[in-house]
This record gives structure tokens, sequence and C-alpha cells, in this order.
């Protein structure tokens, strides 16, 4: 049968040995890779159906997976006004008076991407805005997705009025008289508001996230660990695959929430392996701590305010109950795990589960932001993954550590953030992503990041330049660990016969490319199972 897709003129460079193979082409059928080798040979595999298409050179490598994103909770979370840009708190008001005066009488006003840095030395609350959100209902995603900040009036439709109790570790903060300040930490509080808040229809989540996806492809990406599965939106991935408009290739972990209990348990374990062609669900997603910059990571000694001192799960042993049985299920887990104590509970749990069950399982850890020398070597000879997304450090913190996160963290363990060549150095499984909508997607972005460890405009010196990853540790971040923490090195993350044909193609060598530079390399191609689903203009 005649190829599907024939590449030719090609520099095929495999992510494993970050060596140029010694072929000019590529094909492939039914979404696999059959032949690597010249283009005369190539041309003959072609056929009347068959994609034909001259590389002129350009560099085919496997492709880019992003090991941390959130797609269709990203799509409808950025709906809203877009503030990363806003670097201070009159750029705030500014975005946010504009979208207010457009709004009809008694719309809702929503705005995600708040950098807590725009405050500078004020506390994060409604007041700081003044009176840009007086009557009018307003939720404001805080960059790390696990803080709203809820107007006066969105707090009065929703009833808050007060502090409350939650089952997990949430809050409602107030001030010393105890009215709310607008600040809302963690689900269980956010959920509150949230719920009276209109949403969108199906559609036109469905509309957005298909719009999301195709950047993605179109930055290089054929596939991405998706980290929730929370709402309609497996049904959104079924929907859009069947429209064929899926063009990444996505393994999805639902929640498990500290309230579950062993039903809710079973019940995550179900539907594992289920889905369609290019989704499927694979594995967990568990919480063991918050966030650094809001006071909810969970940290062996409180941050410099006094927080950062619990746990997500309000009872951590029954974490390790639930890591344990599902790992006897031989299911997968990946948990948020920011602070130091979080993570070496994390590792903790899952020791004591390999103890009682040999089952070859791969879990992970998410984000390791800050973790002293003994818990980096364990990762290692747990087998555990480190999924980690340098644009944070790069985005987010400083080398002076004036930042929020540093600030509240101190010097000694700000000066151990993101540990990425320290966990390569002791032999973890690096895997890189970019936890979207928290930080830009671009997978080149991520890249540089781990490679420079510096805002994307360079405009700051580069925060533990020590901790950065080389050209090829960063390309295999994104191909063979991810392939590898996925369960699927001999599907996946290669330039191989017998492997899927998803492949990124671009007009240089990353390898070649200036760290600095590589984040601007041209995508020309995207291929997933054989298909294009991004080519540049004139190819």
């Amino acid at each position: 049968m005649p190829a599907d897709l024939v590449l030719l003129s090609a520099r095929l460079l495999d992510p494993g040995t970050g060596r140029l193979l010694p072929h000019t082409a590529l094909a492939a059928e039914d979404g696999v890779i059959t032949f690597l080798g010249d283009d005369r040979e190539a041309r003959a595999l072609a056929g009347p159906g068959s994609t034909v298409v001259d590389l002129r050179g350009a560099v085919v490598t496997a492709g880019f997976t992003d090991g941390h994103l959130h797609p269709v909770s990203g799509a409808e979370r950025t709906m809203g006004v877009d503030l990363t840009a806003c670097r201070d708190l009159h750029a705030v008001r500014t975005a946010l008076a504009e979208a207010a005066q457009a709004l009809r009488p008694g719309a809702w006003l929503r705005g995600w991407g708040l950098d807590p840095n725009a405050f500078g030395g004020e506390p994060v609350g409604a007041a700081a805005l003044g009176p840009v959100l007086d009557g009018v209902p307003a939720l404001i995603d805080l960059f790390d997705a696990h803080s709203l900040l809820a107007s006066a009036r969105a707090l009065e439709l929703a009833g808050v009025d007060g502090p409350r109790e939650f089952a997990q570790g949430s809050e409602i903060v107030c001030d010393a008289d105890g009215r709310p300040t607008g600040l809302l930490l963690e689900d269980a509080a956010c959920e509150l508001v949230e719920a009276v808040a209109p949403r969108p229809t199906e559609a036109e989540i469905r509309a957005r996230t298909a719009e999301v996806l195709a950047a993605m492809a179109a930055a290089g990406l054929t596939g991405g660990h998706a980290m929730d599965a929370n709402g309609e939106s497996l049904s959104v991935y079924a929907a859009l695959e069947a429209e064929g408009a899926l063009p990444l290739r996505l393994r999805v972990a639902p929640w498990c929430r500290p309230e579950a209990d062993d039903d809710a348990v079973a019940e995550l374990v179900r539907p594992q392996g289920t889905g369609g062609a290019l989704w499927r669900v694979a594995g967990v997603k568990l919480f063991m701590d918050g966030t650094v910059d809001n006071g909810t990571a969970w940290l062996e000694v409180p941050d410099c305010h006094g927080e950062s001192a619990h746990a997500h799960w309000p009872d951590p042993q029954r974490y390790t109950q639930v890591i344990a049985a599902l790992h006897r299920a031989g299911v997968p887990t990946a948990t948020h795990a920011i602070g130091d104590a979080a993570v070496r509970h994390v590792l903790d749990s899952v020791e004591k589960a390999q103890a009682e069950s040999p089952a070859p399982v791969r879990h992970r850890v998410e984000h390791i932001e800050t973790v002293p020398d003994d818990t980096v070597r364990r990762f290692a000879r747990l087998g555990v993954a480190a999924s980690m997304q340098p644009t944070h450090c790069c985005e987010y913190t400083r080398a002076d550590h004036t930042d929020n996160w540093s600030r509240r963290l101190g010097e000694e363990r700000a000066a151990r953030a993101f540990r990425c060549g320290d966990l390569w150095a002791a032999g973890a499984r690096v895997v890189l992503g970019s936890d979207w909508p928290i930080a830009p997607y671009p997978p080149l972005q991520v890249m540089a990041g781990a490679r420079h460890r510096r805002p994307a405009d360079l405009s700051l010196p580069p925060h533990g330049p020590e901790q950065a990853l080389t050209a090829l540790q960063a390309l295999r971040g994104v191909t063979v660990n991810a392939a590898w923490a996925a369960g699927e090195e001999h599907l996946a993350g290669r330039l191989a016969v017998g492997h899927r044909a998803d492949l990124t193609v671009l007009a240089e060598n990353p390898l070649e490319v200036p760290d600095t530079e590589v984040a601007d390399v041209p995508v020309v191609l995207t291929v997933l199972a054989g298909r294009p689903t991004h080519r540049a203009a004139g190819l």
C-alpha cells in the first residue's frame, strides 16, 4: 500500500542521541513510521493519495509533548480579560476598567493571569483595585489558578460574607473584622462564587478548546498530558475527535480530591484506559499542597509570613492510603507538590506503596519548586518522574529574590528553586511542560526557559543558572522523557520505524541554536499520526 505521508529533503534529528540520522526521508502509514531512508526510495512509496512534502532541509524530530497542561479548563478560563502582561496595579486597573465599560448591565467580568507581584507591597485583595469593580460582579483568576479575586458584588451574589471551614485546605481570606477581602484560596473556596457565575455553553467551550488546540499544534505540540478531566472535558475531546478536529494526542488524568472515599477512588480506577484513538484516560491527578505565592504550599518550615504550613489533605495519611490503592490497581499518579514537605510526603507514600506491592507503576510529582538535596536523590531510586515547568521560574521569580515567591520562602529555599539540573544529574526523569494556562504553552519557549532560566523577553538575569538544562536535555524533556513517563517509550519519543508518526518539524536544529534564540525557531510542520495538523505558508 502507498504511504500516507512522505517527507523529503529532511534532516532527521533523533532526540535520544541528539544526532542527525543518516537519512533524508521518512514515510508513514496508518499513523506509524514505516520507512527511514533516502529521497529516491521514499518517492517510490508515494501514491495518488499520499501527502508528499519537500522540507528543503528542515529538521524533523519526534513530536513535542507538553508534560502538564489543562486544555479544556484552560480554554474556559482564558475567555476573560488577559492580565498576564500587567506588571503593576495601574495596568491591572486600566485593563479591567476598559473591560467593565464594555459589559452589559448585570453581566459578569472575568479576568485571568493576574500576577500577585503586580500588587507590589499591597495586600492581594479587591480593595487594591480601587473603584474599578464597584457594583460589578467580577471573578479574576490569579496566575496560579489556585486562587480567585472576587469583587464585592460577586461575593454578595454568592452569599459569602465571612470565613468558613472547609474539608480541604481552602480559605476565604478575611480582614481583622472578619470581612472577606475578595481573595479566595484553593478550590473549595473558589467554587462558592464560581457556582453562581455564568458559564459559557458547551458549544462555546468546545469551539474555544478547538481554537486553543489548533494554536498548540501550530506551536509544534503533538501531544499533552492533560491534568484534569473536569466538567465535560472528556466529551469535548470525543466530539473534537469525531469532527477530525483534535490535533493533539492527549493523556488525561482525572482529579482525586481529599474527600474521596474508597468508592470514589474505585470510580477513578474504572475509566482507566478508555477514550478514543487520540485521547485516553490514563492516571489520576492529586494535590498535596497549593502554591507558595498564596501561602498554601506545604513547607517543612512555614514561610516568612508564617503560612504554607499544612497539606491540602487534612489527613495526609489518607493520601498515602489512596496512593497505595491506586498503585495496587496499576494506576499511575501525578501529584501536585510544590513545597519541600509536600514532595517528601509524596515520595514517602510512593515508597510505601512500592514496598507493599511490586507492581511496575510509574508515578510522578508535578512542579517540585523547592526541595533539599536528600529529596532530589530519591526520585531516581524510586523511579518517580519529575514533571517540571521551567517557565514558572522564568516568568514569576527573579534572580535577586525580590519577587513574591522568593520573599515568602526566604533566601535558603529561594536559592534552591526549580532544581531541574540537579534532578537530571541525580538520574531523575525530568519531564517538561507549561501548566498552561498558568504559563505560555509554546514548547520551544518551555525548552528555552529550561536552558537559559530567564523571562521570555530576556529582561532579567537568569534565576539559578546552575540549574539550566543542556539543549539536548531540554529536547529530551518534551520527547523521550515524556514518552517514558506515559509508559510509551516503545511507541513514541524517538524517530524509529514502528514508532508513532507524531512529528515536529523546525526550520533549524534546536540543538545548534543559542539558548536565547531557540524560542523563535519557526515551526514549519506538525504531524499527528501521519496527518499534518499545521503547515507553514509556502511549504
